[in-house]
């Protein structure tokens, strides 16, 4: 609650300064954010990989969009998992300060959009606490959130469930550029049907 106070002349890396001077504006975009994770939990978890796409307007910004897998070997070796998906995948890699810093200088002072984006939002604000930074000041919106608000109801929904009340294709073992792809057409639909700006 009062991390600001630590944070009182703390001297910020370079990017992390750029970062905090985008929110001077007002955001223009969107990026619909999936991040593919060890699991849920900042403290023991791990983020392997980040999608993104922009969205502005009413429109989807393909060219626009941002993915790269974090080496995560450590974390591999430790708990005894194989390293094979990360060396044989063909997207772009980078080590966790890398990818992160990267991944800043993306979203910039885009509202993030995703499914349950808390979890994202803790995790990469657990990387952020490992260098020196402060927690992302980005606004959020839940897709889950968005669509129990449509439909008004409670209760939980999966992703997949939201997709076929759109007949929107299924995730099904998709990289995370992919799963942002969908996630975005899934946005698009519910920001229409929410009157959203």
């Amino acid at each position: 609650m009062l991390d600001w106070i630590k944070n009182i002349n703390k001297d910020y890396p370079e990017f992390w300064k750029r970062y905090l001077a985008k929110f001077e504006t007002k955001p223009s975009r969107f990026v619909v954010l999936c991040s593919q994770t060890s699991g849920h939990s900042p403290i023991k978890d791990v983020i392997f990989s980040f999608g993104g796409v922009a969205v502005v307007g009413n429109e989807m910004i393909v060219g626009d969009s941002f993915e790269i897998v974090l080496l995560q070997y450590v974390y591999l070796h430790d708990n005894g998992l194989s390293n094979e998906f990360l060396v044989e995948s063909k997207l772009p890699k980078a080590n966790e300060p890398q990818a992160i810093e990267e991944f800043i200088n993306y979203i910039g002072n885009a509202v993030l959009v995703g499914y349950r984006i808390h979890y994202d939002v803790e995790l990469i604000n657990a990387a952020l606490d490992k260098m020196g930074c402060g927690r992302l000041k980005n606004e959020a919106l839940d897709l889950e959130i968005m669509f129990r608000k449509w439909k008004d109801a409670d209760g939980a929904f999966a992703l997949n469930d939201m997709c076929a009340a759109f007949k929107l294709p299924k995730v099904e073992q998709a990289t995370a550029s992919e799963e942002a792809y969908i996630m975005a057409l899934l946005f698009l639909k519910l920001k229409a049907r929410l009157n959203i700006q």
